[in-house]
């Protein structure tokens, strides 16, 4: 099953007898919470996940987006519709990153069928779909979470895996470089990582993902292949997220280390490498 969904096709599957739930995960990283741009207009039926409070837990020495209770986030899935037998399609303002959050957490606990609506809200929107401002009551979910359906890295696994396979660092390249580092302690990158941002997963000035054929092509020169154990981090595992989701996309399948940089470089025991090179 491919993991994005276009526009097009989501309007086809929402006219069934049985379409599928929908989930607004508007977000922006240190901007305001995105109910308010919710409620000002979603697609019709969406329901809105907020991603720090339902989808992360309280930050601290295990990052600042470490893995929410898996009560919370369960409630907040049933409370949404989610059911184990009914596809789910989730969408953001456009960006891609929270929704793929919401993406992998679901799959990882269990989802067999999740989507990502490829190029988000602006998508749904040239395609000339409908907003709403209602907001729906869909009757209670059943989903409940089994954690371990996608692999999941802790820190001593991200370094190894940097040693034996390929780990991606998902963020801009001079977070990698560590010429800057605008929200973290510490800049660098964890020893053996290979710098891959997050922003070049989607075509040149959009937010919609390149082909799989051009993404498979982008990941192989990295040196992640489907025969290659991936691991993928950012700064706190939401835009590392989309990039597990771009390498679903090709057709490579690759694990989350969802502390990421901000759980790495809260132990200053942990080494750091910095410049061009995986080190």
């Amino acid at each position: 099953m491919n993991a994005i969904i276009t526009a097009t096709e989501l309007a086809s599957e929402l006219a069934k007898p049985v379409p599928p739930v929908l989930l607004d995960v508007r977000y922006q990283l240190g901007g305001p919470p995105g109910r308010p741009e919710y409620e000002a207009g979603h697609l019709p039926g969406a329901v809105y996940i907020d991603l720090d409070d339902e989808l992360a837990g309280t930050p601290g020495p295990a990052g600042r987006h470490p893995l929410p209770a898996l009560d919370v986030f369960a409630k907040a899935m049933r409370a949404a519709g989610v059911r184990a037998e009914c596809p789910v399609v989730v969408y953001d303002g456009g960006q891609g990153w929270a929704a793929a959050r919401a993406w992998w957490l679901l799959r990882w606990g269990g989802h067999p069928d999740v989507r990502v609506l490829d190029g988000g809200l602006a998508a749904w929107r040239a395609s000339g779909g409908a907003l709403s401002t209602g907001r729906p009551h869909p009757s209670e979910g059943d989903f409940t979470p089994v954690p371990g359906a996608l692999p999941l890295l802790t820190a001593d696994d991200a370094a190894a895996l940097a040693r034996r396979g390929v780990l991606l660092d998902a963020r801009a390249a001079e977070r990698y470089r560590g010429e800057a580092e605008p929200i973290d302690p510490v800049a660098g990158h964890i020893p053996g990582a290979v710098s891959a941002p997050t922003t070049e997963n989607v075509a040149e000035r959009s937010t919609v993902f390149r082909d799989a054929s051009e993404l498979a092509e982008r990941f192989a020169a990295l040196g992640a292949t489907p025969d290659t154990e991936v691991g993928v981090y950012c700064g706190s595992g939401v835009s590392a997220a989309h990039q597990v989701l771009a390498l679903a996309v090709a057709g490579i399948p690759a694990a989350l280390y969802v502390g990421s940089w901000s759980e790495w470089c809260a132990d200053p025991s942990r080494p750091v490498a910095t410049g061009p090179q995986p080190g």
